[in-house]
């Protein structure tokens, strides 16, 4: 008997603000599996084995150069392993 397959679950939790409104739109956009779920301060986004947040995606939505590290100062949380580079943040398992 073969054992059920486990899906892992990524997670980024980001404080409610103006800062935040594009990044957590930008996660939407980049990530259609994604999951937004919204509480008093706090919005996390849940998705299926990977979450990518690309900066390309955050400037067109303020329509201004952003700088992906300042996404940190509204971060409340995550789960996964980050790989970043200037341009995107994933967030996946290794496996």
């Amino acid at each position: 008997m073969n054992a059920p397959k486990i899906q892992s679950t990524v997670f980024m939790a980001l404080q409610v603000n103006e800062d935040t409104r594009p990044i957590i739109e930008a996660l939407t956009r980049d990530n259609p599996e994604a999951v937004v779920n919204r509480y008093p301060g706090m919005v996390k986004v849940d998705a299926p084995l990977r979450l990518v947040l690309k900066r390309a995606t955050v400037e067109e939505l303020i329509g201004s150069d952003w700088d992906l590290q300042s996404f940190n100062l509204n971060l409340i949380s995550l789960s996964g392993n980050v790989d970043e580079t200037d341009d995107e943040l994933v967030l996946q398992w290794n496996r």
